[in-house]
């Protein structure tokens, strides 16, 4: 995640009452009561901790079911990448005999919380590490007309352009719905396309996504509303 936008999103979810215990692990859990306890430790050993609650959510990740499918002995070449869908209509052609291709610079990522941050393209700390020089546009939702009706308007859109071309390098979105806005910003970057593109494009008014247009004027010359 964009190193600024989750500095803001901690922050919110904080003001929210959740309390974040980073480089830390689960080492036990024990459900025979009523709740669940667990019990964590730093992720670098020390001192235990035991903590009561009424459930625990767990986030295992996924495994790919393919022992005993034999792949590599067919030329089948694995890695740890996976995007569900795409990745399974890529294979389907592939083996059908037809053109088939999955961009992973270009797939968008979802945080399912409140607000929501949805993100594709790169991070501004990935764009400095490979020396591009950039532009950086930001719009908050504060300044956003429909976030102020519904009295949600926590959050921005923050796009980052390369200085020379204007293509769009990265678009990061912090917003109660940014996994639905995030779509138009996909599209853009799979057509490669500046951010004076969005820019220029009229989006109906008041909608959430006018803050996109405004990170985009403001990353190729200014906002309107701030």
């Amino acid at each position: 995640m964009d190193g600024e936008v989750r500095k803001q999103f901690q922050r919110i979810l904080e003001k929210q009452k959740m309390k974040f215990m980073v480089k830390t692990k689960v080492v036990g859990v024990d459900t025979s009561g009523d709740g669940v306890k667990l019990t964590v430790e730093s992720a670098s050993g020390g001192d235990q901790t035991t903590l009561e609650a009424d459930v625990s959510p767990v986030s295992s990740g996924r495994t790919p079911f393919t022992a005993g499918l034999g792949p590599d002995k067919i030329g089948v070449e694995t890695d740890k990448a996976h995007k569900a869908e795409e990745d399974e209509v890529a294979c389907v052609e592939f083996i059908a005999g037809k053109h088939a291709h999955v961009d992973y610079d270009k797939v968008p990522g979802v945080v399912y919380t409140h607000p929501e941050v949805a993100s594709v393209g790169k991070t501004e700390e990935q764009v400095k590490a490979l020396g591009v020089e950039y532009c950086v546009g930001k719009f908050p939702f504060l300044a956003n007309s429909r976030a102020k009706a519904i009295d949600d308007a926590e959050g921005l859109v923050k796009i980052i352009a390369e200085k020379e071309t204007d293509k769009i390098l990265g678009v990061h979105i912090m917003a109660p719905n940014a996994g639905e806005l995030i779509h138009e910003a996909v599209l853009a970057l799979a057509c490669d396309a500046a951010s004076e593109d969005i820019a220029r494009v009229c989006h109906a008014r008041p909608t959430m996504s006018e803050a996109l247009k405004e990170a985009a004027m403001a990353t190729h010359d200014k906002p309107i509303h701030i």
